[in-house]
């Protein structure tokens, strides 16, 4: 009987064209997600949308998702609510927050550029622009701190009119990026030629090693500079400077090779920080975020073996999340005591979002046999069920907040500022530091955004687990996308294997859960 009304949906959408982009999925299967996250909020900082206006914004805006993983769904949809959470309109245009609350290390209008790129890459989903319209030119022309933290926003733009099409903004902003990169260059470009940052501005607050606040060449700032360089020679690319694309290519490419060559312990065959100590040797514990570089798609072909590590329990891999610092480390510690914010044991969401991301572009790239798409689909939702809290009266809601044990899943630092009785009430509640949506679609659905009129699609959900999953309401180079999966055709009534659909008509279809491409139609 599902089929034949699921069926009946999709001739009634394509004849109709339903005005909510959607094609098999409708919006309100899904709004019971949003009533139950309203009922049980306590709306303490109200943004740009109220929680009375969340359903009404999101089911205009978000792409829809629906699979097997009812932990995965629910959690795709918490934080399409928490995100809009964070859209604040100020005199300066609208902005995405970090925090909900005012906190006295933030910049103008609460802003904080330290998870800033992770706003772009999740919020370039929804089908509104201005929002990120507004944020990209309040960071480089209106007052924006863009250099407090680590920041690779020339990728993220990128990145963003990957999804768009949309390339005007970003070459109109080519002058303001350049300059903005000359800048770290002569504040953050070291002798090595390499560039360093200290812990606590890449965010990563009292990591393992004694470099903490300690200038250090670290994989993290130079994966994102390398990812800088490389986006504004693509930028130059459009805007027809051919000898400005050519020098940045040229940086980005020293980059690489003093990343592969400096920041690679052949011996524990990770990448690590190195001091800035002249003579100094490379840190003697891994952390988590040597996986960074992959994140920007930055290293040739073998260090592959380094992903060992995340699925090993003496390594990363933790019941609730991926540890910032090797469980074997003498160093590793999950301390209760003293700065809330600690980076040398505690599962981050931001780092677990970075490595997810890295993960994907490793089983996409790369040939290997280290990690698996069922690792990836693992780690995913290891990710999702990380994020809930059980409340003092026992029920368990959807949550996200700053960092957490990953033995026990308790959010760590809310635990620290309750007990000492300081802090801002509910400091790192909706904490929006890091990806979720981002990670499904073009992780595990594997929408991978290009810069022409192809459609691919590379998806990580492991062939044999799931039966069905369908990704709707994608807003892509002016299209809306469709991208369906049914193992036996009966779940969704379209026919078997995987389908990509664009403006309600199919443009590709395959029987195997494999990549796919497809054209998009002429307008």
């Amino acid at each position: 009987m599902r089929s034949v009304f699921t069926a009946l949906s999709i001739l009634l959408s394509v004849v109709i064209a339903r005005g909510d982009g959607a094609v098999i999925l409708h919006p309100n299967s899904f709004k019971g997600y949003m009533d139950r996250f309203n009922e049980g909020d306590e709306e303490l900082y109200a943004g740009a949308i109220r929680n009375s206006n969340a359903w009404a914004f999101l089911r205009d805006n978000m792409p829809l998702f629906e699979c097997p993983d009812k932990t995965l769904e629910e959690v795709y949809y918490f934080r399409w609510w928490t995100y809009r959470k964070h859209i604040k309109e100020t005199p300066d245009g609208y902005i995405v927050t970090e925090f909900l609350p005012d906190v006295p290390w933030a910049g103008k209008d609460n802003s904080i550029s330290c998870a800033a790129a992770l706003h772009f890459y999740e919020g370039r989903w929804l089908r509104e622009g201005r929002y990120l319209d507004d944020y990209a030119v309040f960071w480089l022309r209106k007052g924006g701190s863009v250099r407090s933290y680590s920041f690779w926003i020339a990728d993220a733009l990128w990145n963003r009119c990957l999804v768009s099409g949309d390339w005007g903004e970003v070459k109109e902003l080519l002058p303001d990026l350049l300059a903005n990169y000359h800048e770290w260059e002569k504040s953050h470009l070291g002798s090595e030629g390499l560039f360093w940052q200290i812990d606590d501005r890449d965010g990563m607050e009292m990591p393992i090693g004694d470099l903490n606040y300690k200038p250090a060449y670290r994989p993290t700032i130079n994966s994102y500079m390398f990812a800088e360089a490389r986006a504004i020679a693509h930028i130059a690319d459009l805007a027809k400077e051919r000898g400005l694309a050519d020098e940045f290519r040229a940086k980005a490419a020293k980059i690489k090779q003093l990343v592969q060559e400096r920041l690679w312990d052949k011996d524990a065959r990770f990448f690590k920080v190195l001091s800035i100590r002249p003579g100094a040797k490379l840190a003697s514990g891994r952390e988590l975020i040597g996986y960074t570089p992959w994140y920007v798609n930055m290293l040739d072909p073998g260090f592959e073996e380094a992903w060992r590590q995340i699925m090993d329990t003496n390594g990363f891999h933790a019941p609730f999340g991926p540890t910032t610092a090797e469980r074997r480390s003498p160093q590793f510690k999950l301390s209760y005591e003293g700065h809330e914010c600690q980076w040398n044991g505690p599962s981050w969401p931001f780092s677990t979002s970075i490595m997810l991301t890295a993960m994907a572009n490793l089983l996409d790239n790369y040939r290997q046999n280290a990690v698996t798409r069922e690792d990836y689909l693992d780690l995913l939702e290891i990710y999702a069920r990380s994020q809930h809290l059980k409340r003092d009266d026992g029920q368990i809601v959807p949550w996200i907040d700053e960092d957490l044990n990953p033995l026990t899943g308790d959010w760590m630092a809310r635990t620290i500022m309750k007990r000492q009785g300081n802090g801002i009430r509910e400091r790192g509640k909706d904490y929006n530091h890091s990806t979720f949506c981002d990670l499904i679609i073009t992780g595990l659905v594997g929408l991978r955004p290009r810069p022409d009129d192809t459609v691919e699609v590379k998806p990580l959900a492991p062939e044999g687990t799931w039966n069905y999953f369908c990704l709707d309401n994608v807003r892509y180079h002016g299209h809306n996308l469709t991208i369906v999966y049914d193992k036996t055709g009966q779940h969704y009534g379209g026919g078997k294997g995987l389908r990509i659909l664009a403006d309600g008509k199919e443009i590709a279809k395959t029987g195997a859960l494999s990549r796919i491409t497809g054209l998009l139609p002429k307008r």
